[in-house]
């Protein structure tokens, strides 16, 4: 069963009344600021990763306890 759009609207009343008009926009200013951080950090991430790594090679090197340098 969906709602109906009055049931919506008593809805979004009664959390304007509670929260405030002010309290909402920061609300959403700082889920904004969440979001695009969270995308600028996967970008710096991809950007990090461009040469391909052999990960073969490091785990032979760090495997052997009898060679120490």
């Amino acid at each position: 069963m969906m709602p109906s759009l009055t049931q919506i609207a008593v809805v979004v009343i009664l959390v304007v009344l509670l929260f405030g008009r002010g309290k909402i926009s920061s609300l959403m200013g700082d889920l904004a600021k969440g979001i695009k951080s969270f995308k600028k950090g996967m970008a710096s991430d991809v950007t990090e990763d461009t040469e391909p790594k052999n990960i073969s090679e490091e785990n032979k090197d760090s495997n052997n306890p009898n060679d120490k340098e």
